[in-house]
C-alpha cells in the first residue's frame, strides 16, 4: 500500500511517501525551491517522492493531509466572536487562507500528481503524535505533542500501543507554550518561526532572575495543564504583533529592534523564559507519566526542538527512554500523516525498526562529477572512502573548514553528517570563525559536537544516546578546554552521537579524526548560510561552497578545493 503525506500552507511544507509501512522518501519543499521555510504547496517534494518510489498517481492508495483546515477556520471564527472586533482581522485572514489555499488542496494534489480521489484529513496534533510514535522503537509509549497551535489544541497527550494512538487530553488555544516562546522571541528582537533557536542560545548567557515576572504570564497546574494571561498577548487578534503593551510594561523594557545587539537584561529575560518553559515541560511529562504509567515517552511539535527542555525531561528520570523524531515540527506532519494513513487504511501490524532520518535525495558520483564539470570546478577524486576520510580528517585537524556532502539528505532541520559543515572543535576560535565567515550568523550561536557513540560518555554527562541532536548535556569539566568550539557558555553541548550502523561514512571520518588528534569529536553544523535552506543537490553544495569561506568541499568521492 502506498500513501502520500502532505504538510503545507503554514511553514516548512513537506511531503512523505510510505510504501507498505516503510518511509521511502520524505523532504521539505524548501530544499527544492531554495526558499527557506517555504509554506507553499510542496509540488517539487511530492514529485521527487513519487520518482524516488518509482510510482505514479495510479499506484497511490491514499493521500493524507496533516491537519483539518475547516476546524482551524472554526477556531478563528469562534475566537473572533469571543474577542470582538479586534479578532476580526485574524478571522478574515483564516477565511481567505481556507478559500485560496488549504480549501483547494484536492485540486492542488491533482495538478501536482494526477491523484483525484479522496484525501484523509487528520488533526494537526494527531499527525505530530504519529510522526513521533510510529518511527519510534517502542511498542507502547506516552506521546506528548507541544507547539504553537493546530486546529484548537496547543498541547496534547496520547497513549500509543501497537498501531493505536488514543488521545487522553489536550490544552486548547489561546493557552500555548509555543506561542509564549514565539511572543517572547518577537519581544526580544528575533523573527517568529525563525528566531526561537536563537533565543534558546541567547538564554545561556543570562541568569533566570525574572522568573517571578513570568508567573504573571504563565500559571502551571498540578495536572500538567497551564494558562496564559491574555492581557499580555494579542496573537488572537493580530497577525503582525504577538504581544500587547502590557508585556514591555511588565519587564520595564521596550521591545528590542530586530538586529540590535542584545543587552544583559535581554539575556536574563531569555534565561527566565527558558527556565519557566523547562518547568512547564517537565510538569507536562510528569502528568503524562501519571496518566499512562508508560516507561517510554515520544515527543513532537515545535517545542520538542527545545533541546534544553528535552534534557530536563530526560534528566528528571520520569521515563526510561525518550524518542524525538528529528522533524518534530510542522515539516514532520507529512511523515505522521503518511504513517497514520497507512496503518489506518491497511490495518497492517506495526513495523518497528531502528529510527532513521535520511529520507531525502542522494546523488551518485556520475551526477556529482557532471555538476562539478558543468560549473568548471577543480577537484581530486579518491578511489576509496577510507582515503577520503583520512584526507578530510587531516584537513580538519589543521583547522580547515569542510563542506561534507554524502548520501541521502536528512529530513528535518538538523544536519546529521550527510549535509554538514565540519570543523575542528579543539580550536576555540572556530566558533567565531564559522559563525562569522561561513554561516554569517550571530556570534552567540553555539555549534554541535558529533562524537563517536562508543566514546560519548567520556566527554558528555549523557543519559542515553543522542543520534539526532535532541539533547544538550553538560560537557565533563576536564573536556571543556579540549573541545572549546563546541562547548556552550553554560558548559552544555547539543551533542550528536554517531554510530557505525546509522552513519557508517561519518563514523569512519570521526574515527580518523580521533586517530590524528586523540579526540573523536568534530564540530558539525548544517550545510547552509544564513537565510538559505540546507543544501540538497550537488549544485547547491558547490554554490554554497563558493559563496562562503568553506575551505574544502568533500562531495561523494571528490574533494573540491579553492
Amino acid at each position: 500500500m502506498n500513501i502520500l503525506g502532505i504538510s503545507c500552507y503554514y511553514h516548512d511544507s513537506s511531503a512523505c511517501l510510505v510504501k507498505d509501512g516503510v518511509v521511502v522518501a520524505a523532504a521539505d519543499e524548501e530544499r527544492f525551491s531554495r526558499k527557506k521555510h517555504d509554506s507553499g504547496f510542496p509540488s517539487r517534494a511530492l514529485e521527487w517522492c513519487l520518482r524516488q518510489g518509482g510510482l505514479t498517481s495510479k499506484d497511490l492508495n491514499g493521500v493524507a493531509f496533516y491537519e483539518k483546515p475547516l476546524t482551524k477556520l472554526e477556531r478563528a471564527l469562534i475566537t473572533a466572536k469571543n474577542y470582538g472586533d479586534k479578532a476580526h482581522e485574524m478571522a478574515a485572514w483564516n477565511l481567505r487562507h481556507v478559500m485560496e489555499e488549504s480549501g483547494c488542496l484536492d485540486r492542488a494534489v491533482k495538478e501536482a500528481t494526477g491523484y483525484d480521489r479522496g484525501i484523509l484529513y487528520l488533526e494537526h496534533h494527531l499527525s505530530h503524535a504519529a510522526s513521533a510514535f510510529y518511527p519510534s522503537p517502542f511498542q507502547e509509549a506516552a506521546i506528548l505533542t507541544v507547539d504553537g497551535v493546530g486546529e484548537w489544541a496547543t498541547t496534547a497527550l496520547y497513549s500509543g500501543s501497537g498501531t493505536s494512538i488514543s488521545k487522553l487530553r489536550e490544552i486548547r488555544y489561546p493557552h500555548s507554550l509555543g506561542l509564549l516562546y514565539s511572543a517572547m522571541t518577537a519581544y526580544l528582537g528575533f523573527e517568529v518561526n525563525e528566531g526561537e533557536y536563537k533565543l534558546m542560545g541567547l538564554a545561556s548567557y543570562g541568569q533566570p532572575k525574572y522568573q517571578d515576572l513570568f508567573n504573571h504570564l504563565l500559571t502551571l497546574h498540578d495536572d500538567g495543564s497551564f494558562r496564559l494571561d491574555q492581557d499580555f498577548f494579542c496573537y488572537t487578534s493580530s497577525r503582525d504583533r504577538m504581544f500587547s503593551d502590557a508585556l514591555p510594561n511588565l519587564f520595564g523594557m521596550e521591545p528590542q529592534h530586530p538586529g540590535a545587539p542584545s543587552t544583559q537584561k535581554h539575556m536574563d529575560v531569555a534565561a527566565s523564559l527558558q527556565a519557566v518553559v523547562e518547568r512547564a515541560m517537565v510538569n507536562l511529562a510528569r502528568a503524562a507519566k501519571e496518566a499512562t504509567g508508560a516507561s517510554n515517552l515520544c515527543l513532537a511539535g515545535g517545542v520538542a526542538h527545545n533541546v534544553v527542555a528535552n534534557t530536563a525531561i530526560r534528566d528528571s528520570g520520569l521515563f526510561e527512554q525518550i524518542f524525538i523524531q528529528p522533524a518534530a515540527g510542522d515539516s514532520g506532519g507529512s511523515l505522521g500523516a503518511a504513517l497514520y494513513g497507512y496503518y489506518h487504511l491497511s490495518g497492517a501490524p506495526r513495523l518497528i525498526a531502528p529510527p532513521e532520518t535520511c529520507f531525502g535525495p542522494a546523488y551518485d558520483d556520475t551526477e556529482i562529477q557532471a555538476a562539478l564539470d558543468s560549473m568548471n570546478q577543480d577537484y581530486e577524486c579518491f578511489d576509496d572512502p577510507d582515503s577520503l576520510c583520512r584526507r578530510v580528517a587531516e584537513l580538519i585537524a589543521h583547522d580547515f573548514i569542510i563542506g561534507w556532502f554524502q548520501g541521502r539528505m536528512e529530513f528535518g532541520p538538523r544536519a546529521l553528517g550527510n549535509r554538514s559543515i565540519l570543523a575542528n572543535p579543539r580550536n576555540a576560535a572556530m566558533k567565531e570563525t564559522v559563525n562569522a565567515r561561513v554561516k554569517f550568523r550571530e556570534e552567540f550561536r553555539p555549534f554541535a559536537p558529533a562524537v563517536l557513540e562508543e566514546r560519548a560518555t567520556e566527554y558528555f554527562a549523557l543519559n542515553g544516546d543522542s543520534p539526532f541532536m535532541q539533547f544538550a548535556p553538560q560537557v565533563h569539566p576536564d573536556k571543556r578546554t579540549v573541545i572549546p568550539a563546541t562547548t556552550h557558555v553554560d558548559n552544555t553541548a547539543r551533542v550528536q552521537t554517531v554510530s557505525a550502523e546509522r552513519y557508517p561514512l561519518f563514523h569512519r571520518l570521526i574515527v580518523e579524526i580521533g586517530k590524528i588528534s586523540g579526540v573523536p569529536v568534530v564540530l558539525n553544523t548544517s550545510f547552509n548560510v544564513k537565510g538559505e535552506p540546507i543544501v540538497c543537490s550537488p549544485a547547491d553544495a558547490i554554490r554554497c561552497f563558493r559563496n562562503s569561506d568553506i575551505d574544502y568541499l568533500a562531495i561523494g568521492s571528490f574533494l573540491v578545493m579553492r
